[in-house]
């Protein structure tokens, strides 16, 4: 396994608010939350970006999906909405190099390309 800061989480090196786990990965609260709610979906295999991911991998993607829409269902912010993003490379933000999804939500987030 890498050692990246989500690998470290992966491994109980660090602390972390987690709120879901299972075989395939693990989902904390992100420490600098851009919204009430920002949680991250991490998957246990190791994948540094979007750009990384082999089609063989597709259901990684799907995991972190599914266990998504099911964490805003279970929260009761899943009927007034939620956003979910994938950020590839440093242009994108991507800071840690471990593909990741974001989940945001808990306020009206606006549209993109609007102040």
């Amino acid at each position: 396994m890498s050692d990246t800061i989500f690998h470290k989480i992966m491994r109980r090196e660090i602390p972390a608010d987690v709120v879901y786990e299972d075989e395939h990965l693990i989902a904390f609260r992100d420490i600098a939350p851009q919204a009430p709610v920002h949680v991250l979906f991490v998957p246990r295999v190791d994948i540094a970006s979007m750009n990384d991911l082999q089609a063989s991998q597709a259901e990684v993607v799907g995991r972190l999906v599914v266990a998504a829409a099911a964490y805003a269902k279970r929260e009761g912010f899943a009927e007034d909405g939620y956003r979910v993003v994938i950020n590839c490379n440093e242009d994108a933000g991507q800071t840690v190099f471990q593909l990741h999804l974001h989940l945001l939500a808990g306020a009206p987030l606006g549209r993109f390309g609007t102040p």
